[in-house]
């Protein structure tokens, strides 16, 4: 079985869940997960877990992200996107520098309210499942971040942006509310996510490519190890003596570790079998001179 990481450059045309789904029979092993969702219509980066790896699925959904958007002004849509029902025209008359001040307003922290074409669950089912039937419920706002927005171009009614913000942004409901903003009404025309935390789309590979790799026995080169995940934590090594401590995932003393004390301070360290072998993330307690568990990645398959 496989354990990392891959970034899936997610093409047009697929959900997050097709690739999921095309993924495991490339790799041939059900134990995969994608770390946050995209639209069918938007492409871009799309981290895969695999194996052991799924257990960084949370995590990872919660890096900041950045996105390449085109935002199209003086149209409204049921889906805050061109592929929903047109709901409202309008002229779009303002001129450039209004329209930069209405976007760059939106930088910061600011309460946005979930689409209703969205994955999230009110009371066990999709609210895209309730939209599709016509079903309209109240969403509560859910306050997001917005550390940049860097305007490309703007050739009106489009305006082209990146978009860097924290999870459970909306960009197709950031340029609605743009929109609404300028009184004209917007929706998003197109889509590319380019970064998850460390994940470029530059860097991506689409399922075509993962297939061919496959196929040479070369898809291990692109595989990101778990423990790459947290090189900025510094890692110990348990000796032998202490082994069956942390093959069980239990806390182990200082005294456990095989050398490398110098400098070790309160906070996560990557922790390693005496051979090398990634096990964990623990935490550490100078005062108590003890590791604790924090999640454990042990490869056993």
């Amino acid at each position: 079985m496989i354990h990392g990481i891959i970034n899936v450059y997610k093409e047009k045309g697929y959900t997050s869940h097709d690739v999921v789904a095309r993924m495991r029979g490339i790799v041939k092993q059900k134990r995969i997960g994608h770390t946050g969702t995209l639209d069918p219509d938007a492409q871009g980066v799309l981290p895969v877990c695999l194996g052991n790896a799924t257990r960084l699925c949370d995590m990872l959904t919660d890096k900041d992200k950045t996105y390449r958007a085109v935002l199209l002004l003086g149209v409204s849509t049921d889906t805050q996107d061109t592929s929903g029902t047109v709901i409202r025209e309008s002229p779009v008359t303002f001129s450039e520098e209004q329209v930069r001040s209405a976007v760059t307003g939106f930088e910061g922290e600011y309460d946005q309210i979930p689409p209703m074409y969205s994955a999230l669950k009110v009371n066990g089912r999709k609210l895209y499942e309730l939209a599709r039937e016509g079903i309209q419920v109240e969403r509560k706002a859910r306050r997001v971040m917005i550390h940049e927005i860097r305007i490309e171009k703007i050739e009106l009614p489009r305006v082209e942006m990146t978009v860097s913000c924290s999870k459970g942004t909306y960009i197709r409901t950031l340029c609605s509310d743009i929109g609404d903003e300028l009184g004209c009404g917007g929706c998003m025309e197109s889509l590319l996510r380019t970064r998850v935390g460390r994940f470029k789309a530059e860097d991506g590979l689409t399922l075509t490519e993962i297939e061919k790799l496959v196929s040479l026995g070369e898809l291990e080169k692109y595989i990101v190890p778990v423990d790459a995940m947290f090189d900025g934590c510094p890692a110990v090594y348990v000796s032998d003596g202490y082994r069956k401590l942390i093959d069980n995932g239990n806390q182990f003393p200082l005294n456990a570790l095989d050398g490398g004390l110098a400098g070790l301070v309160d906070g996560h360290v990557r922790v390693y079998n005496s051979e090398g072998c990634f096990y964990g993330i623990y935490n550490y307690k100078k005062d108590a001179g003890v590791f604790s568990p924090v999640k454990m990645f042990l490869a056993k398959g």
